[in-house]
């Protein structure tokens, strides 16, 4: 790093370790680097995972096999922004605490850094070299999304406008939540990327959305007299702001009694939550905006169920993508999340179980079937670490928590609030008991699903 980057970094409120100076030695094999060289090598492998989004479990798990292959025993405390390793080899000892700036979800570093530990693990991993190894980690770190501005813009849309269908809505509703969505996070990711503050994004977002929606639904007015008669649909217009990610991983990390990273990420996601459906309540106060129930749209039962099968596929493959999965990491989590978000529908609506219970059944469902891909591909047929190199196994929390954040009941969420802040405490208290006993059986049924199919996820150590 050249003196210039250097103060660049240091004029930052959160400073950049600079990795390659922070190496003594960087063409020493790193089995024979010093303890601090190795442990800063842990440290950053652990940071970067957990700049994924991933839950504290993924990353200890990551930096300790790598602690393993460079042969010391590293321990290790992660929060939702930080990671604090000591890594020790006899008397020697070496502590290093770093941390990120925003939190933030990008699954395709998960995947990337899942497929660096397990070469770490394989032969040719005890060769390379300390710059070696962090050069291939500043790859990973530097490499571009997936999709461009526009991409992800449309994917939210496409997301939202089918979220609105599975919640009762109807093709004006949908349109019109299309057009708030993309509007609403094209604003959020400029913001972002010019790094303003997180929750300032996302009440811009929200509301860029919602007012996006009003101008939609007068402009079909023009030509449609009874558009403004669908109202309600602003709603799905704002829900790409739910943080579905941090608010599932949290219950798994406290799943795994690491309450710190629990806590905090649950913290974290409940701040986005009362940021952006305030907003979203700020809008409606000022305007017609009302979040009514949705006009049924009198379908059969069987183009009910197609319909409710291609929207979760789409809802889930817009995520993803907003998730910066690749298309592949998309489809597989769209297919999943089609079979087991229909299948929780058709259990609360035609067999009369509580949304809660079908929650945890769609959950669960989503976890099995996102280890049985998960297993196949590394022990089945596909042999992908062998015969198939181009399809690696993707790690399940790629497929799985993506694929049920569209049961996330954002609309109960927003519910809750408006009727908060209009002080109908009876309402309010409904909306909010039916959003948090869903929040907490979601990953529930994660957890119950890879306590049954992962034995080092299943115990304690």
């Amino acid at each position: 790093m050249t003196a210039n980057n250097a103060l660049a970094g240091s004029e930052r409120h959160h400073m950049e370790i600079p990795w390659h100076d922070v190496a003594a030695l960087e063409d020493v094999p790193v089995c024979e680097a010093s303890v601090a060289d190795r442990c800063a090598l842990v440290c950053r492998v652990g940071l970067l995972t957990l700049s994924g989004g991933t839950g504290s479990w993924r990353v200890r798990e990551a930096m300790n096999r790598v602690a393993r292959r460079l042969h010391v025993t590293c321990v290790v405390d992660v929060s939702l922004l930080g990671v604090e390793c000591t890594c020790t080899e006899g008397s020697e000892s070496s502590t290093l605490v770093a941390g990120l700036h925003t939190a933030g979800v990008n699954t395709e570093r998960i995947w990337a850094m899942d497929e660096l530990v397990k070469y770490m693990e394989s032969p040719a991993g005890a060769n390379i070299t300390v710059g070696d190894l962090h050069r291939r980690m500043d790859e990973i770190e530097q490499r571009p999304a997936n999709y461009s501005f526009w991409q992800a813009g449309l994917a939210s849309a496409c997301a939202c406008a089918a979220f609105v269908f599975l919640l009762g809505g109807g093709p004006v509703e949908m349109g019109c939540a299309f057009a708030g969505a993309g509007v609403g996070h094209c604003l959020r990711r400029v913001m972002l990327a010019r790094r303003i503050n997180q929750l300032t994004s996302c009440a811009a977002g929200v509301a860029a959305s919602c007012i996006t929606y009003l101008v939609a639904l007068m402009l079909l007015g023009l030509v449609m007299p009874s558009a403004m008669d669908h109202e309600e649909g602003y709603i799905g217009a704002m829900l790409f702001v739910i943080p579905g990610f941090p608010l599932i991983t949290s219950g798994l990390d406290i799943a795994k009694l690491d309450m710190r990273s629990g806590l905090e990420r649950l913290a974290y996601a409940l701040a986005i939550i009362i940021v952006g459906t305030l907003s979203g309540w700020l809008v409606a106060s000022f305007t017609p905006l009302s979040p009514d129930e949705f006009t049924p749209l009198g379908l059969s039962w069987q183009a009910l169920f197609a319909l409710r099968l291609l929207m979760s596929f789409v809802g889930v493959y817009g995520f993803s993508v907003m998730f910066n999965s690749t298309p592949r990491m998309c489809a597989t989590a769209g297919l999943i999340g089609a079979v087991a978000n229909t299948l929780r529908l058709s259990l609360v609506g035609y067999a009369g179980m509580a949304p809660e219970v079908g929650a945890l059944v769609g959950a669960l469902v989503a976890g099995l079937l996102a280890s049985a891909i998960h297993f196949r591909r590394y022990h089945g047929c596909f042999q992908a670490r062998s015969s198939k190199p181009g399809r690696p196994a993707f790690p399940r929390i790629t497929m799985t928590v993506p694929s049920i954040v569209i049961m996330v009941p954002g609309l109960y969420m927003y519910r809750a609030v408006y009727y908060l802040c209009a002080f109908d405490v009876m309402n309010t208290m409904n909306w909010l008991m039916r959003a948090a006993m869903i929040v907490v059986f979601l990953p529930i049924g994660l957890a119950l699903a890879r306590v049954l199919t992962d034995p080092r996820w299943r115990y304690c150590s």
